[in-house]
């Protein structure tokens, strides 16, 4: 078995799917690495593209890149935020 990629214009990702389609006995289509059908892209088609953003964001916190507020900052900046707004 051999591994190609494959970058796909968005306006072209359904034909291209369709292309696949008729070879399928043949080839296993991937996306992140996870076959095509999968349940999760089956539920959320972005799913794991999230989930590496999400994992970014919490790399991001662990290492002090970015700060995490407390429930109280939260509603404190929210609070700040909505006065603004109102003025």
């Amino acid at each position: 078995m051999q591994t190609l990629t494959i970058e796909v214009k968005d306006d072209f990702m359904t034909e291209f799917m369709k292309i696949l389609d008729n070879a399928k006995d043949n080839i296993i289509v991937k996306k992140d690495g996870v076959p095509l059908g999968h349940k999760n892209l089956e539920l959320d088609p972005h799913f794991y593209e999230r989930q590496k953003k999400l994992q970014k964001i919490r790399d991001d916190i662990k290492s002090g890149k970015a700060e995490m507020l407390t429930q109280e900052q939260y509603d404190t900046e929210m609070e700040q935020f909505f006065e603004k707004l109102e003025k």
